[in-house]
């Protein structure tokens, strides 16, 4: 069985780990773990092709060895000495990578979000965020709104107190488009922002509803819903057009009667015009038609 660094070798055509995962060797644990899931997500077996798989496998599983490595003391220490990787020959370690990976990055949570967002409104990245939006969208507050994480319409009034406050402290221009804004821009955003609100509402309610139920129920309830669309079109056609009496049925034969009146006077107008050219045509020919004089 191959040791890790004839792996990394064979894998990676290199034997230093470090340079595997392209970062110096004084990196901290940090920067391991990012590049390693920065690799990792190269060569994850979920996301090459199916004739590539196999390859992939075995890079994933190095580079989970490597990942186990550096980012152990004692096992680090070793390495950086000696060059030596303890219990190099234990693939049991690597028999559960994807395991590992699991472990390593979880699945973000609602409340991991919640947690975040508390720790950045307010916080100097946030303010550095805001001041990189407000340059980058020349003081466009939908630009500044879409970019910044977690800032709504209705952090309107705090978001300008903030960009006015670097203005006044000749940090950033001022953009007129910021400080004097259309009011009809204004409107159309809050008009948006509105429709979105409730849409995400009612789709929230949706999912909470949907894991409350078991498959079949969520079937049927889909059902249900076309069956109540269909019913609500038909409902708007028949009150729409199901009052029509006899008098609002269409007469064919009278339209097509009207129609052959129509066309039948377009031919003679067409006759009548194509006389009268003919007509100034003979009296040219005869000399009768003199030409005007210049004024």
């Amino acid at each position: 069985m191959p040791s890790l660094l004839d792996s990394c070798e064979k894998y990676f055509n290199t034997r230093n780990l470090y340079e595997l995962l392209e970062i110096p060797k004084e990196s901290l644990e940090k920067d391991i773990k990012k590049a390693y899931y920065k690799i990792s997500l190269k060569v994850h077996p979920d996301r090459v092709p199916e004739e590539d798989k196999e390859i992939a496998t075995e890079k994933f599983k190095v580079l989970a060895k490597v990942h186990q490595v550096l980012t152990d003391q004692n096992k680090r220490a070793l390495y950086d000495e000696q060059g030596v990787i303890e219990n190099d020959e234990d693939e049991g370690s690597l028999s559960t990578w994807l395991e590992l990976w699991k472990k390593i990055f979880k699945p973000i949570t609602t409340e991991d979000i919640e947690n975040y967002e508390k720790e950045y409104v307010g916080s100097d990245l946030e303010r550095a965020d805001i001041k990189k939006a407000y340059l980058g969208g020349k003081g466009c507050l939908n630009h500044i709104i879409n970019s910044v994480p977690f800032i709504a319409v209705e952090d309107e009034p705090r978001l300008k107190e903030i960009v006015q406050e670097m203005i006044d402290a000749e940090e950033v221009p001022e953009f007129k488009i910021f400080t004097n804004e259309p009011a009809a821009k204004r409107k159309r955003r809050h008009q948006k922002y509105a429709r979105e609100k409730l849409e995400s509402d009612e789709l929230k309610k949706r999912i909470k509803q949907s894991t409350n139920l078991t498959l079949e129920q969520q079937i049927m309830k889909r059902q249900e819903s076309r069956q109540n669309s269909f019913t609500s079109l038909m409902d708007k056609l028949i009150e729409k057009y199901g009052d029509e009496d006899d008098d609002d049925v269409v007469d064919f034969d009278a339209l097509e009667a009207k129609s052959k009146k129509k066309i039948k006077k377009v031919v003679e107008k067409t006759n009548n015009k194509k006389s009268t050219t003919k007509a100034k045509e003979r009296l040219v020919r005869n000399g009768k038609v003199k030409k005007k004089k210049a004024d």
